[in-house]
């Protein structure tokens, strides 16, 4: 094998990697916001876990935050305000992310 067939096979392997743990973090920390809100919502474990589910549905359906969030906030209407979820998704990615880096070193 070339250098240059090595170095886009290394490239190619990065991507799938990094691909990969994006979407492990992006998961977790859908989960974590995902309990949150159920306990805010003063869900059993087993309708938490089903709440869980719908969030990832959500997000399998229409990629992206903004519909997570939308349907957070929705529920949690009256509870607690849109920017307050915002937080709680980016101090669930910064968990998220040490913990899915920290299980690979």
């Amino acid at each position: 094998m070339t250098t240059l067939e090595e170095r886009k096979k290394a490239f190619e392997n990065k991507f799938a990697h990094d691909a990969e743990q994006k979407f492990k973090i992006e998961a977790q920390r859908d989960r974590l916001l995902g309990l949150w809100a159920a306990e805010r919502l003063g869900l059993t474990k087993d309708k938490a876990t089903d709440y869980v589910r719908s969030l990832i549905s959500t997000k399998l359906e229409r990629p992206g935050d903004e519909h997570i969030l939308a349907k957070i906030s929705k529920d949690l209407s009256g509870l607690v305000d849109h920017p307050a979820v915002e937080d709680k998704m980016a101090e669930f990615l910064e968990q998220a992310t040490a913990e899915i880096v920290g299980l690979e070193t």
